[in-house]
């Protein structure tokens, strides 16, 4: 019998399907000689710091470097029944051999061997990789099933991204929270995409418009401009020279121009097109694609491809067919799809280009929630674009002469609109977005030595402009091409993150705090700011963690060493303790807020603050809080006061009156102790002169 492992319940449903395994059990789908499970995302994780040594529970900068000798790994506690249901399922007697079906990507694989080693398994696996859930692909996929083992160095790079994250994350944001007494987040490659976006800011303040002018000669239906002027004085004396006088066409230049269609979509073009074109966030477009990728309506999102393998010629034509049959606006009388075009083998990694499936044809779009339906336009549009005949132009370029004073104009005829007929009706039904050229008029007719007489002036301002405030759109590609200058063209892999995770960092950046969304910019806040200015270049480089993803790429290809490239983090990570261990005493308080702390926070080092019912860390990351109406105060009649708080939190103890003693029926004077050391903070007390504790510990619910 095998078993098989899903990422999620909503895809081993379609694969049981497919495989007749249909008796449904206690987490798991049973037939056909098949046991069909599920994870539910990541089930086993990577174990907190101080699961390794007691003293990695206080931040502090002596515990610093925090590097595991071996790495522990636990089952998350909110899906820690289905990992027990998969556990016993793996050691299943009848189970013979296991199938990897997670998603056929770095971190499905990652998803499924976590699962695997933790339940001490070892029995033989087969590895599922397919790019559509179709029932004809994993048909195919299972008659085509690989040796697990083929996809060890594809484990081992995910193993590296994520252990090297985690060792960035857990010393750097300890480290410099330590330095400057406020909790500040760092991450491998969260931080160099803050960075880009602080550096754009930067230059958006530091620029400085500067006013020119142009000159306009209007003759003959046309309007001719000079270059850039850059004194008024000059442009007004042009202007008077050419009024009213003779202007002689100089030359005239034809060029038929031909615009091919653009590629299919990998992830990333596919997100900053819905962001640009409906306001989608990168994770909507993810969460969307995603769902659809489930109900078998389009391939597998998560590529960074634009094309198709050779052997597709047949899926893209049907998909192609279908777009046109379920999408009647784009409907047209193109000839057959040119798909030859879209397909090169040499170009596909582990995924190729996102389309439609010839699933779309069985589904009623009225059904398709909007967000997804527009999504599934857009893949549509974009595969009959791509398929579709090139769009053919007539570019004039004229120049005139006048008072010895050269002009310009320029105009376009359009010949063969080709694949931008799908573009506009796309456009056209969702009344959404801009043509991706400006208009241009088509020129009169001209020939050189034509003479155009008492012609009109005009002189026009113009300033020039700062660069653009970031939107999701151009940060995915400034995320995209990172680090490309310096890497050089043999580098394949450049960037940060990749196509599957950048949309995660994005969402990571606004939850801390550190980016907010204003209409579609996306803007670094102050606090956003202040953390890329203390930190050094080598937790914010985007070069240096483009290189990282880079030497990820190769480890899974088998081409670098994992060891090597976890050495080098290593190293990098102790170097950066070692050289930043104390900043001036000026700059400590940078980030201290306008509310008064109540103490440092006894887990993280975080600031503690009063809030209406509680007193909390300033970390959302750490659970620390004491609320006021604590349960073992409650019990003696009394309230948490900011007082008593502040003495917990400097001493660990607290002398505290008016305590209430039921037995007695009167009050008492004692030492409340506070314990930490637990998941939730436990008390006891002592009385003067004694050495030992009085009463249960509680804790501070």
């Amino acid at each position: 019998m095998q078993l098989v492992i899903t990422e999620k319940p909503s895809v081993a449903k379609s694969i049981a399907q497919v495989l007749h395994a249909t008796e449904a059990k206690n987490g798991y789908l049973q037939g056909n000689g098949y046991l069909v499970s599920w994870c539910v995302g990541h089930l086993v994780e990577l174990a907190s710091a101080d699961s390794y040594r007691e003293e990695w529970k206080k931040w502090s900068y002596e515990q610093l470097p925090i590097i595991p000798d071996v790495w522990q790994y636990k089952v998350k506690e909110s899906t820690r029944k289905q990992y027990e249901v998969l556990k016993t399922l793996l050691h299943d007697p009848q189970v013979a051999e296991v199938v990897c079906a997670t998603d056929a990507g770095r971190e499905g694989e990652l998803i499924f061997r976590l699962v695997y080693e933790q339940a001490g398994c070892t029995k033989p696996f087969k590895r599922l990789w397919i790019s559509s859930m179709e029932e004809r692909a994993i048909v195919d996929g299972f008659a085509n099933l690989r040796d697990g083992r083929e996809y060890d160095n594809l484990y081992l790079s995910a193993l590296c991204r994520s252990e090297a994250d985690w060792l960035v994350g857990i010393n750097a944001t300890r480290l410099f929270t330590v330095l400057y007494r406020h909790r500040l987040t760092v991450g491998r490659v969260q931080t160099p995409t803050l960075a880009m976006m602080v550096e754009r800011e930067q230059s958006i303040s530091d620029f400085k418009k500067e006013r020119y002018f142009m000159v306009h000669l209007l003759c003959g239906g046309l309007d001719a401009v000079t270059g850039r002027i850059d004194e008024q004085d000059k442009a007004g004396e042009i202007m008077g020279a050419c009024q009213k006088g003779q202007a002689l066409v100089v030359s005239v230049k034809q060029e038929e121009k031909s615009v091919y269609p653009p590629k299919l979509y990998d992830l990333t073009t596919l997100q900053r097109d819905a962001n640009r074109l409906f306001g989608f966030t990168a994770q909507q477009t993810l969460d969307y694609t995603q769902s659809l990728y489930e109900q078998k309506l389009v391939t597998y999102p998560r590529t960074d491809s634009q094309f198709l393998t050779d052997d597709m010629e047949r899926n893209a034509l049907e998909a192609a067919a279908a777009v046109q049959i379920v999408f009647p606006f784009m409907q047209n009388s193109l000839p057959v799809p040119d798909v030859g075009r879209v397909m090169d083998s040499r170009k596909v990694s582990d995924h190729h280009a996102i389309i439609p499936t010839v699933e779309i044809r069985k589904t009623d779009l009225g059904n398709v929630p909007g967000g997804e339906r527009q999504i599934l336009s857009l893949i549509a549009m974009r595969l009959l674009c791509a398929t579709g005949e090139v769009h053919k132009i007539e570019s004039v370029k004229a120049e005139l002469e006048c008072n010895g004073i050269l002009f310009t104009a320029s105009g376009k005829t359009i010949l063969q609109n080709g694949w931008k007929t799908t573009e506009e009706q796309f456009l056209k039904e969702y009344k959404t977005g801009k043509k991706n050229e400006k208009e241009e008029v088509p020129l009169p007719g001209l020939a050189e030595g034509m003479t155009f007489h008492d012609v009109d002036t005009k002189v026009s301002e113009h300033y020039t402009s700062p660069p653009k405030h970031f939107t999701e759109d151009t940060l995915l590609s400034a995320m995209e091409h990172a680090g490309s200058e310096e890497m050089g063209k043999e580098v394949e892999r450049k960037g940060l993150g990749t196509p599957a995770t950048r949309a995660a960092i994005i969402e990571k950046l606004v939850e801390k705090g550190f980016v907010e969304r204003k209409n579609k910019q996306m803007l670094p806040t102050e606090d956003g700011v202040k953390l890329i200015t203390v930190l050094p270049e080598v937790v914010k480089s985007p070069k240096l963690t483009a290189e990282w993803e880079n030497d990820l790429t190769l480890i899974a290809r088998g081409e670098k060493s994992s060891e090597v490239f976890m050495e080098g983090i290593e190293a990098m990570v102790s170097a950066l303790v070692h050289t930043y261990h104390e900043v001036d005493e000026s700059k400590q308080g940078m980030f201290a807020s306008d509310r008064e702390a109540v103490g440092r926070c006894p887990k993280c080092g975080g600031n503690v603050y009063e809030g209406r019912t509680n007193f909390y860390c300033e970390n959302r990351d750490c659970d620390f809080a004491l609320f006021k109406n604590n349960r073992y105060f409650a019990s003696m009649r009394k309230e948490l006061t900011r007082p008593v708080v502040q003495a917990l939190l400097k001493n660990g103890k607290a002398k505290v009156s008016g305590l209430y003693s039921k037995k007695k029926d009167s009050t008492f004077a004692a030492t409340i102790h506070m314990d930490t050391s637990g998941k939730y903070p436990q008390f006891s007390m002592t009385f003067d002169g004694e050495k030992g504790s009085k009463g249960k510990k509680a804790n501070h619910k």
